[in-house]
């Protein structure tokens, strides 16, 4: 039996280059994930105000136009409901020196192989929560 879309982890997938962001939404639904997708930091915001729980994760490109993901990485730690939700840093800039404390709990180099997505979003969405009350 198919767990329906709301019993399923939610990942938001945000990132400017709509081939990626609509790659990763296949892989993750292709893997039993239900998913949302926005194109940069504000779109992302509006999505989840909307939501009645936060996602399972989030899948964050860094380098963006507009609000980037380390702005909403910045803004996302003033959202309790926001605060605990795992993210996933995407960027296909060297990586290497990005060494800010914002809230990333690991990063996938872009070009990507859909396996280390996969392993990713499996690991991190499962990941126990606090409880936030």
């Amino acid at each position: 039996m198919t767990a329906s879309k709301s019993e399923r982890p939610v990942v938001l997938v945000v990132d400017d280059d709509e081939g990626i962001r609509q790659a990763a939404v296949t892989f993750l639904e292709e893997e039993g994930f239900a998913t949302l997708s926005a194109s940069d930091g504000v779109q992302a915001f509006e999505l989840l105000a909307d939501l009645e729980a936060p996602p399972a994760l989030i899948l964050l490109d860094l380098m963006m136009p507009g609000m980037d993901g380390w702005m909403f990485c910045k803004l996302r730690q003033g959202i309790r409901m926001l605060k605990e939700t795992p993210v996933v840093g995407m960027s296909s800039a060297s990586m290497l020196d990005l060494q800010e404390p914002m809230g990333i709990d690991a990063l996938l180099p872009k070009p990507f192989y859909p396996k280390e997505l996969i392993y990713l979003a499996t690991r991190l969405a499962a990941r126990p929560r606090r409880s936030l009350s």
